[in-house]
């Protein structure tokens, strides 16, 4: 372990604490009075923070506020002594608190006292400090107390001492853990901040400080470590944690936690942990034995047994000494020290029995094993020079010397070839014996041979690993990390802390000596691990080379040893097929021989090895023969061989791609029904070749009603698609959403609204039909935009009744777009006086017209409703029919928006003439309240409503008139069929009519007709009288009648809406019988008989909701 100073600053006063900000980027530190905020990443002072009259001895980041939001106020607990530090557990559930007295009192966030731990001292042993391990992998809640008796102590919540005191020699200021928990940070009297581990064994120095280090904390989840002392000072220190390991073949042992060492088998993946319970220093690892250098002492382990997975582990020697060295290096009875040029070789007892002084510093050092006692070690200088030394040889051999220094070494298995790695990443191979460079490779970090052949090497570097056998170029693929091993076909790797076995096939350097006709080494090769392909590869190079024992060799690794059928096998491959065939039949390998001719296309032959007639050997034979055929282009003949070995799938295939249906036929109608996969395939090519009759002929024989359905949409015969998702209703979706997207995509898209509606799919209707709306709005077409709106409202009102949940939300939609039907549909009238050159309709409609759509637009006006053309439209027909008042006003309000051009000569004009004209209305224009008698103004503030009784008015839907209809309401508890009940009872009036009422229902439309004159109505009508009300009330109060008013009306006097439910049902009377009115029975829209009677002559349907005459009234 290293620490590295990042950066350091000096304040006025004493440092008592500091705090990170939770995410690093900050540090707070209380100087005096003063806050001072740092940026941890270069020590820039960010803002120092004033307000505190005092000095500041802690500071704290709030990670999830100070208290409970429910408490008003904090609650305060008295102590018996002064408070020295505090610390919460984890979970914040208990709070520990260190005193002046030497107790440690342990509380729930209630306050109340759980835990007292007394410490032995007492008062002569402050508390100055305790923390809890924040590590979330311990069992238990363990607290760290630092008091000035000079001990380090570890308690759990329950109050139970861990382990002994540890003995400080200095007073402790500040203990703080590691953000996981594992390593203790402390400060103190002693001048420097010191690591343990979370057992309290002291691991190193941290920087040493000129005055009393009264904090320190771990920047959260890194390596940082900041500190402040008594004079002031500030220092940020980086914590280096080194890589302490060891390995020798296919054991790795390295340092875990600074104190414990774990030793790795790489080949069975088994792990031992041996707890040092101190700093572990150095490791070595050398076959049977592993040496751990601690701080004061060496120990010597060895393996219980000689078994070469056995990873049990006991002591075997003890050198009790202090060694400084860089590196060390065990073998079977020493033990090798490095210290920088000089190497001592020391017994297990701890005795210097060689020592070797170096030209240069050592920078590589490794045991190459050698007998017992006498092993010996590769070494690397910086020099460039690369030596040999046994340990019982005072006289170390230099082996060569290159002119770079030397970063990685390693030998050959027959110690003829060295391999160096230099600080230039070149990876350089020699030959030992005459110092010749062999080759070289550039991009290499390490570097290892080998062991079990000669030849090969991997170096890595660069995020790839290489292979290099002999002189063949290198096989290259992705590998982080360094390799320290080559093992058979096992690469050990090392990646920052972690040792991995990465199992490598030697498939490419293996082909590498084929392509070179070197056998016997690519024999070697496979042996090291390749695929059974690479090996029958292997085994027949060597046939065809003629090298016929390695391909003996092979085959008796593959477990065969029968010489007859290695013969056979040699006749095969030189041409001599029926001696082949002879010998495959002597050595009981017919199956051989049916294949060999099979492969040969020599059919004849091949049935003579069809040994009893086995029935699949036969049709493996046809399907081969058939397989040929079609190769060689024989397709009708491969066909009906297919279908003699019983290979349907096989045949239907070739018969679909060349198009042969009457084939296609034959083979569906021979198969069973059962054969769904072969028959589906069928009818798949059927429909490919546009053959739709055996295609649906054959779904229905397997049964397969969805595939048909799809069929029928596919090639869109819509009839058959409808019969059958009427006979099967779970296809209605299958059909009717393709019908209705066909539909839309051939812009028929009413109909497509329509479908989309019938399959129940009303958010694809409503979206289809909101798409035409507002394409008919934005082209002009603002009849067709009423119809699509009123369809909305009707598709609104159906969802609302389906589904209770949306009821409220689509009966608003409901009026809403009921109101923006009525709306365009009004405007197309002037839209169209406005921009066709000849009106269709009388001045008085468009008057009338006019002056609806001016008082309907009181919030806002719609797209596509223009108000100058409505005003235009006003002003033109006031002055024609005298409404002298009207249009001046029409023609004032006009002047205040922007006019097209085309209307701006007229406009002007207009506004001038009307002056000469007098300030007032005509008589005859002015509409009739029907419920009160009142003459209403023709611009009326409060919209289509009686300014007197706000009554709302009832127009006809085709002239806009006023009817002479008054709406009425029933009185609570009188249900709609018992009002239309009473309606029709037609009571017996006193005064008697001379003439009689028509009524008349003709194409589902209602009809109120009177022919001649009549008599006076009688005085004494009940709902004459429910007509009055109280003068000079601004709420509108409604027409309710009760059972009697009811009994006495006449049913040819009552148009009636019946909404669908949710909607409640509208009443109106007529008050004027001698005037015929028509309410259609789908729109509820009221005319004038007369007025309706034509307009369905002229369009053959109901002008608003388009309702064909011919069509049942639902």
């Amino acid at each position: 372990m290293r620490a590295a100073l990042t950066w350091r600053d000096k304040a006025e006063q004493c440092i008592y604490d500091l705090a990170f900000k939770p995410d690093g980027t900050q540090l707070i530190i209380a100087a005096g009075n003063r806050l001072l905020v740092y940026d941890t990443s270069d020590g820039t002072l960010i803002q120092p923070l004033k307000g505190h009259k005092d000095t500041v001895y802690c500071v704290a980041y709030a990670k999830d506020g100070l208290w409970s939001p429910e408490q008003k106020s904090v609650s305060k607990h008295k102590s018996s002594s002064k408070i020295t530090c505090c610390s919460w557990t984890n979970d914040g559930q208990y709070l520990a608190l260190g005193m002046f007295n030497g107790i440690v009192s342990i509380r729930n966030k209630n306050g109340e006292e759980k835990v007292k731990i007394e410490r032995p001292g007492g008062s002569l042993s402050p508390v100055w400090s305790i923390c809890w391990n924040p590590s979330r992998d311990e069992h238990n809640d363990i607290l760290a107390v630092a008091d000035w008796g000079q001990r380090l102590s570890f308690f759990q919540l329950s109050g139970k001492q861990i382990g002994k005191d540890r003995v400080l020699n200095f007073d402790p200021c500040c203990v703080s853990y590691f953000s996981k928990g594992e390593y203790i940070l402390m400060g103190g009297s002693d001048k420097q901040v010191s690591l343990y581990t979370k057992d309290g064994v002291r691991l190193g120095t941290i920087g040493d400080q000129s005055s009393w280090v009264w904090t320190c904390k771990v920047k959260p989840d890194s390596n940082y470590v900041a500190i402040g002392c008594q004079d002031g000072t500030i220092s940020f220190y980086q914590l280096i944690f080194s890589t302490v390991h060891g390995l020798y073949k296919d054991r790795y042992a390295y340092r875990d936690s600074m104190t414990d060492v774990i030793v790795q088998h790489l080949i069975t993946e088994q792990k031992v942990r041996i707890k040092c319970r101190e700093l572990v220093k150095k490791i070595a690892i050398y076959k049977n034995r592993l040496a751990i250098q601690l701080p004061e002492k060496i120990l010597i382990y060895e393996l219980y047994s000689d078994d070469s997975s056995d990873m049990h582990y006991r002591v075997k020697e003890k050198i009790a000494k202090k060694f400084e060295c860089n590196l060390l290096v065990v073998c079977s009875d020493h033990i090798i020290l490095c210290q920088e040029k000089r190497l001592q070789c020391l017994s297990f007892n701890g005795v210097k029995e060689r020592e070797w002084l170096m030209e240069s510093l050592i920078r590589y050092i490794k045991v190459i094993g050698g007998p017992s006692g006498r092993e010996g070690l590769l070494v690397g200088l910086k020099n460039g020079q690369i030596l040999k030394i046994f340990v019982d040889n005072l006289f170390a051999i230099v082996l060569l010397k290159q002119s770079t220094a030397v970063r990685c070494l390693d030998m050959s298995a027959s110690r003829n070839k060295l391999a160096v790695v230099d600080e230039n990443d070149t990876c350089l191979v020699y030959d030992i014996h005459t110092k010749e460079l062999l080759f070289q490779e550039p991009n290499a970090n390490s570097v290892a041979w080998n062991t079990q052949c000669e030849d090969m090497l991997c170096f890595s570097g660069g995020g790839y690993l290489n292979i290099k056998a002999s002189n063949f170029p290198v096989h290259q693929q992705k590998l982080q990390g360094f390799v320290v091993g080559y093992n058979g076909s096992k690469i050990f790797c090392l990646h920052v802390f972690s040792m991995s076995a990465v199992e490598v096939p030697q498939s490419a350097p293996m082909y590498q000596y084929l392509e070179r006709k070197m056998f016997k080494e690519a024999y070697q090769i496979a042996c090291l691990g390749v695929t059974d392909t690479d090996w029958k590869e292997l085994a027949m190079e060597a046939l065809e080379g003629l090298e016929f024992e390695t391909a003996k060799k092979e085959r008796k690794k593959r477990g065969e040893s029968n010489n007859e059928l290695f013969l056979a096998d040699v006749y095969a491959y030189q041409g001599k097929f029926h001696e082949a065939a002879k010998l495959y039949r002597k050595s009981g390998h017919e199956s051989l021989a049916l294949d060999m001719y099979t492969d040969l296309r020599m059919f004849d032959y091949a049935k003579d090895f069809l040994g009893s007639g086995d029935p699949k050997d036969t049709k493996m034979l046809i399907t081969k023969q058939a397989d040929w055929a079609k190769n060689i282009n024989e397709p009708k003949a491969a066909v009906e061989m297919y279908i003699s070995a019983g290979e349907h799938m096989k045949a239907i295939e070739i018969s679909g791609d060349h198009g042969w249906v009457d084939m296609l036929i034959d083979i569906a109608r021979k198969l069973d029904k059962a054969e769904r996969e072969p028959l589906s395939k069928c009818a798949y090519y059927f429909k490919r070749l546009d053959n739709h009759g055996y295609a649906a002929e054959t779904y229905m024989k397997i049964g397969d009603l969805k595939a048909l359905v799809h069929l029928h949409v596919e090639t869109q015969r819509w009839e058959e698609a409808f019969s059958l998702s009427e006979k099967h209703p779970e296809f209605k979706d299958d059909v009717y959403v393709p019908y209705a997207q066909w539909l839309a995509e051939n812009d028929r898209f009413e109909e497509a609204q329509k479908a989309f509606h019938k399959a129940g799919r009303q958010s694809e209707a409503v979206k289809v039909l909101e798409q035409l709306t507002h394409n008919a709005v934005v082209e002009s077409r603002f009849n067709d935009a009423a119809y699509y709106y009123w369809m909305l409202s009707m598709q609104c009102l159906d969802i609302a009744q389906e589904n209770e949940q949306q009821k409220t939300e689509m009966l608003q939609k409901f009026h809403h777009f009921q109101h923006l039907a009525e709306l365009y549909h009004v405007y197309h009238s002037i839209h169209r006086y406005t921009e066709e050159p000849f009106s269709f309709h009388l001045p008085e409609t468009l008057f009338n017209i006019s002056r609806f759509l001016l008082h309907s637009l009181t919030k806002e006006t719609p797209l596509g409703i223009s108000k100058v053309n409505t005003l235009f439209a006003l002003a033109k027909q006031s002055k024609a029919l005298g409404a002298y008042k009207l249009a001046r006003h029409a023609y004032d309000k006009l002047q205040g928006l922007k006019i097209p051009a085309r209307f701006q000569k007229s406009i002007e004009l207009g506004s001038l003439t009307i002056r000469s004209k007098p300030f007032h209305d005509s008589e005859e224009l002015v509409p009739l309240c029907y419920r009160c008698s009142t003459n209403n103004p023709l611009l009326n503030n409060l919209g289509n409503v009686c300014i007197n009784c706000r009554q709302p008015f009832v127009f006809s839907a085709s002239s806009y008139e006023v009817l002479h209809l008054v709406e009425f309401y029933l009185e609570e508890g009188i249900t709609d069929e018992e009002a239309v009940a009473l309606i029709d009872l037609e009571a017996p009036r006193l005064n008697k009519r001379e003439d009689k009422w028509q009524e008349m229902a003709s194409d589902g439309a209602q009809t109120l007709r009177f022919d001649d004159n009549t008599d006076i109505i009688e005085e004494d009508d009940p709902f004459t009288a429910k007509l009055s009300f109280e003068q000079g009330g601004s709420e509108f109060v409604p027409v309710i009648v009760n059972r009697a008013v009811l009994r006495s009306m006449s049913r040819r006097d009552v148009l009636i809406k019946r909404w669908p439910k949710p909607l409640q049902w509208q009443y109106f009377r007529s008050l004027l019988p001698d005037a015929s009115i028509t309410m259609c029975p789908t729109c509820f829209q009221m005319f004038h008989s007369e007025d309706y009677e034509l307009l369905v002559l002229q369009h053959n349907c109901c002008p608003y909701c388009r309702r064909r005459i011919d069509e049942s009234n639902q």
